[in-house]
């Protein structure tokens, strides 16, 4: 329980950090942002509609701890502003509706990259200096050093405009509804994920994939394992009950990492794409320096990427009796 409490507020005090660089980061960036949404304007816009503006969106003057204790309260009700760019649609619809294509696009290519990856590292490990290991190892990695961009534009340029098997952008088909009730737009919406869901989960898998083997090899070497050997259990058994198991534990760390960023999104994949997810979203805001959606984007992942190490740190107490014993 100690363990727990002092974990948890470790995560609380970053996460404290992390809401004022969020505040501070924004209000640092030259320009006013109010200022900039009627700079192409087409009518004069009077000093006293700009005012009224900056006081409707949450840009009051004033002293820089009280905007500061202005924005936690706010944060506390979970109330992220209204967005300049798509004024007056709030922070939180804006977040609302593109969450869920993150969190499936980017949830499903790290958990589907993970599988993989652990899959080709385990038998990696267990074969080490075969030709597997000499061509699918490097091969992988040489794979996850290619920039995002090139494997995207690789991926559309064969199987979207070449061969035409594949859309070559947005989640569903222009024009129609979403109805979650439908299989026929689930399987549209599966069909338009394909590829921008290849090119996510593809770059990851050789990071995985050496975390395992890395993991695997130094194992391999231990007396248990040996003595699993010795006692003439089946390869199979040796490498998945005693190996893998034991290997596992620091992937946890990776996975839940790689699981608190995807929720940003995967920025690259989806501008290429044209999907509807935060990470175009938060491109956008980037772009149009809309503070608001910057704030609230970047909350959330910040909560996520904490929530899934503190998930982490629990999952190890749960996989390693060692620790549990010496939480106590």
């Amino acid at each position: 329980m100690r363990y727990f409490l002092r974990r948890l507020s470790f995560y609380l005090i970053a996460l404290l950090v992390a809401i004022t660089l969020n505040f501070i980061i924004p209000r640092a960036m030259p320009g006013d942002p109010v200022t900039m949404m009627f700079a192409n304007a087409t009518t004069q816009v009077t000093p006293e509609r700009i005012e009224a503006m900056k006081q409707l969106l949450g840009f009051v003057d004033g002293p820089l701890y009280i905007q500061y204790f202005t924005y936690l309260k706010s944060i506390l009700s979970w109330d992220l502003g209204t967005s300049i760019k798509f004024y007056p649609l709030s922070v939180n619809d804006l977040l609302g509706s593109a969450f869920g294509w993150s969190l499936f696009l980017a949830g499903s290519a790290v958990l589907l990259s993970f599988s993989i990856g652990s899959i080709l590292g385990i038998y990696a490990a267990w074969h080490r200096g075969s030709k597997y290991d000499a061509i699918v190892t490097p091969g992988m990695l040489i794979i996850q050093a290619a920039p995002q961009v090139v494997i995207a534009m690789l991926a559309m340029f064969i199987f979207a405009v070449g061969l035409k098997w594949l859309p070559t952008g947005y989640a569903y088909t222009a024009g129609s509804s979403p109805d979650w009730t439908s299989w026929a737009f689930i399987k549209d919406v599966a069909y338009h994920a394909v590829l921008p869901l290849f090119c996510a989960s593809v770059i990851q898998i050789g990071g995985f994939l050496v975390n395992m083997r890395n993991n695997m090899i130094n194992l391999l070497a231990e007396d248990y394992i040996t003595m699993a050997k010795g006692k003439g259990l089946s390869e199979k058994r040796v490498v998945f009950n005693y190996a893998a198991r034991n290997a596992m534990l620091p992937s946890v760390t990776a996975l839940s990492m790689s699981l608190g960023m995807a929720i940003g999104g995967q920025l690259i994949i989806e501008i290429i794409f044209n999907y509807p997810g935060l990470g175009s979203v938060l491109f956008n805001a980037i772009t149009t320096r809309d503070y608001q959606v910057l704030q609230g984007q970047l909350l959330i992942m910040t909560l996520f990427m904490l929530f899934f190490n503190l998930l982490a740190d629990m999952l190890y107490v749960f996989l390693d009796p060692r620790l549990r014993k010496g939480g106590k």
